[in-house]
């Protein structure tokens, strides 16, 4: 039987599987190798790392989880220690299985957990940074793109297979994983709906089963490269890959901000009282989510199975301005702080007032995005600092509380202010232009003070580059330089303001000139006639 490994046919076959499986994270199969390997040449085994190990040795404290969050995430302080004991509680028991397999059997009531508040609070962000303390792996998926069947919209399960990938298709690490579900109140079953509501309470049932306990196929039937991968994967190692993962000690988390459950507690509240009391309509949303009931979710659409499995409810507050500005001082990896790396990849210097960042926060406020109202209003701020400065020689600049009033005059005036130190960085690129304008066309130019000044300006109205604002001016100057030289032999010129303004009327009018010079001379040379 001829070997197939030296067919040209099988070796195409092979460069395409092997880019598959470059592409999918896929392991070869065995007699397949990677450039520089030698067939059959056992690679070199390294010691492999517990995965567990952090779950093994958790030992936080609540206090300490809660501590963490501080240094990420301002306010929400009654969040964080719900969330601190919550999260204690379940990988203190997940620790204890591990420890003791027989406590597996017992019966444990999983505290999941529904995050209640508007956005930008900080809700995501909560959960990413306790994932990150723990060292388990995160998947954030979006309830809106899941469907009951699968077939319109994603499959549920396909979270935990997520969780999975997340975790290097470690099924033992994930198992411990945290899964979270935002925009869950947008799956709420719609009220007297006549017919099958498949986005709401199909999906609501799905999810119920993974946030109860349940074996979880890794290959779906869709999943044509997941099911490549366990095919490779047997005949390397001739063992079958594990086919479920169980989500008994898997964390679920949902988000949204439940402006219906408000409703409805709303007008709960309005019913138990004869008149609807004055504080009542001066209360905000989150105030009346805090007094939302397990059937307040029922009669906002939500399952009661569904509801009873998310035992822990967190609502968080609406942020204000002041909080708005503590993020930007003391949180880390705030936004504030990654402008500041943005500028010094430029090697620029950039500072803020305190005034600067106190009228941020309260143009935050007006966004109603939350913190991410703090993006918006410093990119429409930085947008032209960061497309002008890095062609300056401007290396530090200070923003004031007129700079995010008044963005473009602030820029405008930073220019004027550097316009010595910006003289210079001009110079440099007018040289540029002047060097290769001479080497082209064996001219040389000379610009005045004040062309240089107009070659500034022009280059921040048009926001292009002084050399570029050359070589579009000058574009074809050489041609008329020619004439000239060939009427006066002169090959210098002197580029003024007028001339930088513009070159193809001044340069007409050397050209006439220079015709002028030429015939005086031929004049004066002609003999006289006796």
């Amino acid at each position: 039987m001829p070997d197939d490994k030296n067919n040209p046919p099988f070796d195409d076959f092979r460069k395409q599987v092997e880019e598959l499986m470059r592409h999918a994270h896929f392991t070869p199969p065995a007699g397949f190798t990677r450039p520089g390997h030698a067939p059959g040449a056992a690679a070199p085994e390294e010691p492999a790392a517990d995965p567990l190990a952090k779950i093994r040795s958790f030992s936080l404290k609540p206090r300490e989880i809660k501590d963490h969050l501080d240094r990420f995430v301002i306010q929400q302080k009654e969040a964080k220690k719900v969330l601190s004991v919550a999260i204690c509680d379940h990988y203190n028991h997940a620790r204890q299985c591990i420890e003791d397999p027989s406590l597996r059997d017992l019966e444990y009531a999983k505290q999941n957990i529904i995050l209640l508040g508007p956005t930008g609070v900080g809700k995501t962000y909560l959960m990413r940074c306790i994932a990150r303390l723990i060292g388990v792996p995160f998947v954030k998926s979006d309830a809106t793109k899941f469907s009951e069947t699968g077939y319109v919209g994603h499959d549920v399960e396909d979270l935990v297979r997520d969780l999975v990938r997340a975790a290097g298709n470690d099924v033992n690490l994930a198992q411990y994983g945290i899964i979270y579900i935002d925009e869950i109140d947008k799956i709420a079953s719609a009220q007297n709906m006549s017919g099958r509501d498949v986005s709401g309470r199909g999906v609501q049932v799905n999810l119920l089963k993974l946030m109860e306990e349940t074996d979880v196929t890794l290959q779906s039937q869709t999943d044509l490269l997941g099911q490549m991968e366990a095919m490779m994967q047997f005949q390397k190692t001739g063992r079958s890959p594990a086919r479920t993962i169980n989500t008994r000690h898997i964390l679920f988390i949902v988000s949204g901000a439940f402006e219906n459950i408000a409703d409805v507690v709303r007008k709960r509240m309005a019913k138990s009282k004869i008149g609807f009391a004055a504080e009542d309509a001066e209360r905000q949303t989150g105030d009346f989510l805090k007094l939302s009931q397990t059937r307040d979710f029922i009669s906002g659409g939500f399952e009661p199975e569904f509801v009873g499995r998310l035992p822990v409810r967190v609502v968080c507050e609406q942020l204000r301005a002041d909080d708005l500005k503590q993020i930007l001082l003391s949180s880390e990896d705030n936004i504030l702080t990654q402008y500041k790396r943005d500028f010094a990849g430029f090697g620029i210097d950039f500072a803020i007032t305190h005034e600067a960042i106190a009228e941020i926060a309260n143009r935050a406020i007006e966004e109603q995005t939350g913190a991410r109202g703090l993006m918006t209003v410093m990119e429409k701020v930085f947008r032209n600092f960061k497309f002008q400065l890095p062609s300056t020689a401007i290396r530090s600049f200070e923003a004031t509380r007129e700079t995010i009033t008044d963005p473009g005059a602030a820029l405008k005036r930073l220019l004027g202010d550097n316009r010595d130190s910006q003289r210079a960085l001009l110079r440099g690129e007018i040289d540029s232009f002047i060097s290769r304008f001479r080497e082209s066309h064996g001219f040389e130019l000379v610009f005045e003070d004040a062309a240089l000044d107009l070659l500034m300006e022009t280059s921040v109205a048009q926001d292009k580059s002084a050399r570029s604002i050359c070589e579009q001016k000058f574009k074809d100057f050489h041609h008329g330089l020619k004439i000239i030289a060939n009427n006066t032999g002169r090959t210098a010129f002197v580029i003024t303001r007028q001339a930088a303004e513009s070159p193809d009327k001044e340069l007409s009018e050397w050209i006439v000139q220079s015709f002028r010079e030429a015939g005086a001379g031929a004049s004066r040379e002609k003999p006289v006639e006796s």
